[in-house]
């Protein structure tokens, strides 16, 4: 059994889909990042930097993982599927997740916090942010020209830009002009599993659409969190 520390975030979602792609029994613990339920004690002697998600593998010993990627890693290897076992395909899917973790997950975050929570708009940042969360969409947009998924097979490495790319138009990139990526994109929605893991936990706002009332208070929240010095970037791992 695996207890899945999480909240309905894109990092958070890597996770969850994982776990139902792969068929792991798992319990849910939500918290409460705007409460701050990820800075205290008790999550932190499982994630020491306070952020979700994180997992701990009660058959292993009550074993703890955090930061996203090395939860996907950790139950990829765990079970021996969702990466491939060979040197070169491994290597190949841990090259495209490591591209999300590096690249996607951090500019898009970056784009959600000028483009929607803080308090000052300052185009140039907003520009630079989005224009690099759409550089890297291009990047995703050439590899799925002639390749069915990101490393061969479907993979963790797909399960992890996919669940932050869902969410383009809450950072403001439009993918109009990126057919690879959108036929892609639209494959991977259409699995049962990818669709129960988007729901563990579900969202309180839709990130896929905008302009809503609920989208409008989500911002205000979080734009409160940006006024009181708390890390939005933190707090969307």
């Amino acid at each position: 059994m695996i207890d899945l520390y999480t909240a309905a975030t894109p990092n958070g979602h890597k996770v969850s889909i994982a776990l139902e792609e792969l068929g792991l029994p798992y319990t849910l613990k939500v918290l409460d990042l705007a409460a701050g339920q990820q800075k205290q004690p008790a999550f932190l002697t499982i994630n020491p930097n306070g952020r979700i998600p994180a997992i701990v593998d009660r058959e292993a010993d009550d074993f703890a993982v955090f930061e996203s990627g090395a939860c996907l890693i950790y139950l990829a290897e765990k079970t021996g599927q969702l990466m491939p076992a060979d040197t070169k395909g491994r290597s190949l899917v841990l090259q495209w997740l490591m591209f999300q973790m590096g690249g996607i997950g951090p500019m898009m975050g970056q784009a959600n916090v000028f483009f929607r929570y803080f308090p000052e708009k300052i185009p140039a940042v907003i520009d630079r942010y989005q224009g690099e969360s759409k550089r890297l969409f291009r990047v995703l947009d050439d590899r799925l020209k002639d390749h069915e998924f990101l490393a061969g097979d479907y993979s963790i490495a797909d399960i992890a830009n996919w669940a932050w790319v869902r969410t383009h138009r809450w950072s403001g990139v439009e993918v109009d002009d990126l057919p690879h990526l959108k036929r892609w994109r639209d494959a991977i929605r259409a699995r049962p599993a990818v669709q129960r893991g988007i729901e563990a936990p579900p969202s309180r706002v839709d990130l896929t659409r905008d302009g809503d009332a609920a989208a409008k208070r989500f911002s205000e929240e979080a734009r409160r969190m940006v006024e009181t010095g708390q890390s939005l970037k933190e707090d969307r791992r």
